[in-house]
């Protein structure tokens, strides 16, 4: 029997290799060329996950299939006695401690010491005696141990996404000791079965535990990728996210390379000049992402196929908007504008014209557009009269931060210029008055207008897919020539992993 289990253990871990290596990625001879995302995870982030990781193990002993252990061996006088332990199952379980290293270009070793776990099931046990006497009886038992595990998860590519492999396990016994019903039965029957499945018991515990470490490991990663795309994806709107390289494992950090390509109905995205290298990320802070410019120039071109790009506004923000200061030459141009329609029977579209050009550079990020503004009012019992119509390429550098658990983003440096001008109140449009007066409430309040338009919308997206769970700290948003880093230290939620352990048991 051991020899078998023996034998189904060693099939067990060929097939595992096997499948590993038949669903390995291909990457070019330039892997980082087409890296558009880099999640870079440091030591600091890797001891507060190793945290959790008394979760993962409870849960992966609670929910192992133990088998059935069967046995049986001749004794003297006794005759033959047979044995089978049977309803085994976890009864209690702690841990003292869990340490994790990473092993450079290895995997990521977790040492978790003094796991006490006590077992239960039934044990039966029947012998012919030297006189033909048959027995059969049956009790419970409580298997009490001490345990040290070790596991090295590997980190590969499997299906252009990152995988877990942690097969590579070690269960450790200092203590396996077999409690009978009560302690009732004669002692040399405690001690007759304690050595005769001490180490079927061990070899069974480690090979259903690991599995299940294992299977709970992959299902971990399987979590963890499925989270990152829905957090890159708004209805049609999605990021490719499957690898562009093999993971990385370094003594300080774990780092992933994405493609980060947009993938929108037909919308075709190519990406093949990547300015990323390890060394533009430093290992500081708990956890950093690396965007390319070129995912934000693709984000833009989507959202304005996907006709996102257009803002209605009416009522007391058209006011706001038009009404920025009180002075004669505002009042002028309103009223020669809206000629004497209330605010609540007139409206302003603005609408983006052509895809926005985005840049990354020191100073923020710089966006570029065609925008066309209409501005149409609706007399009582009249038809409705388009009053005002305007293109301008608009070029304003934007500052982010985060704080608070809300995004903001600060207009720097606008600049406008006009492309076409019509206005009902100055056909010919040799009014200057007018057209300052735009001007400066594009620059002022327009812009800024906008923007705050755009910040509570991104915030509400990002909080839709659960960052607000997370305790961000000392978030920062830098920006290069090129790319854009965010870098950050965080609390773990420790319900997310309980929700989704539950969920998955």
């Amino acid at each position: 029997m051991l020899w078998a289990d023996r034998m189904r253990l060693e099939t067990f871990g060929i097939l595992l290799t096997l499948a590993h290596a038949s669903a390995a990625c291909e990457f070019g001879p330039l892997p980082y060329s087409v890296t558009g995302i880099v999640c870079r995870m440091t030591k600091p982030a890797a001891l507060l996950l190793n945290e959790e990781t008394a979760q993962v193990i409870q849960a992966a002993f609670r929910n192992a299939k133990f088998p059935n252990i069967t046995g049986e061996r001749s004794m003297r006088l006794l005759g033959k006695v047979a044995y089978g332990l049977t309803n085994i199952q976890v009864n209690d379980l702690s841990i003292e401690r869990s340490e994790v290293e990473l092993k450079e270009n290895d995997a990521i070793h977790i040492d978790i010491k003094n796991v006490t776990a006590f077992f239960k099931g039934t044990l039966t046990y029947g012998y012919a005696g030297a006189w033909f006497l048959q027995l059969s009886h049956s009790v419970d038992f409580e298997i009490e141990s001490s345990i040290d595990l070790q596991i090295n998860i590997k980190l590969m590519c499997q299906k252009d996404q990152v995988a877990a492999d942690a097969s590579d396990c070690y269960l450790t016994f200092h203590k396996l000791t077999l409690h009978l019903q009560g302690d009732k039965e004669p002692g040399w029957l405690k001690q007759l079965f304690t050595d005769f499945i001490s180490f079927t018991l061990k070899l069974v515990l480690k090979s259903e535990v690991c599995n299940e470490i294992n299977f709970l490991a992959q299902v971990l990663a399987n979590f963890v990728h499925d989270l990152a795309a829905n957090f890159v994806q708004d209805e049609d709107i999605r990021l490719d996210i499957s690898l562009a390289s093999v993971p990385l494992i370094k003594a300080n950090y774990l780092e992933s390379h994405h493609k980060g390509l947009v993938l929108y109905e037909n919308y075709s995205d190519i990406f093949s000049d990547s300015v990323f290298s390890p060394s533009l990320l430093t290992e500081s802070r708990m956890l950093y992402f690396w965007l390319s410019e070129h995912i934000l120039n693709s984000l833009a071109s989507a959202a304005f196929l996907d006709k996102r790009l257009v803002l209605t506004i009416r009522g007391e923000k058209l006011q706001a908007l038009f009404e920025m200061e009180d002075t004669e030459a505002q009042r002028k141009a309103v009223q020669m504008i809206f000629q004497g329609t209330s605010y609540n029977d007139s409206v302003a579209k603005v609408w983006s014209l052509a895809h926005p050009q985005i840049s990354v550079q020191p100073e923020g990020t710089v966006v570029k557009s065609m925008v066309a503004v209409e501005v149409s009012i609706f007399p009582t019992g009249e038809e409705p009269l388009m009053v005002l119509y305007m293109e301008k390429e608009i070029t304003v550098t934007v500052q982010a931060a985060y704080a608070e658990k809300k995004l903001i983003l600060h207009p720097l440096d606008s600049r406008t210029e006009f492309k076409v001008f019509e206005c009902t109140a100055d056909p010919s449009g040799n009014d200057p008055s007018i057209r300052n007066f735009l001007q400066t409430m594009i620059s002022v309040v327009g812009i800024p207008e906008v923007i705050s338009r755009i910040e509570p919308a991104l915030t509400s997206l990002m909080n839709s897919k659960g960052l607000h769970l997370f305790e961000i700290k000392n978030p920062e948003i830098i920006t290069r020539k090129g790319y854009v880093i965010v870098q950050l230290d965080f609390s773990f939620p420790n319900h997310l992993l309980l929700d989704f352990l539950e969920k998955r048991l």
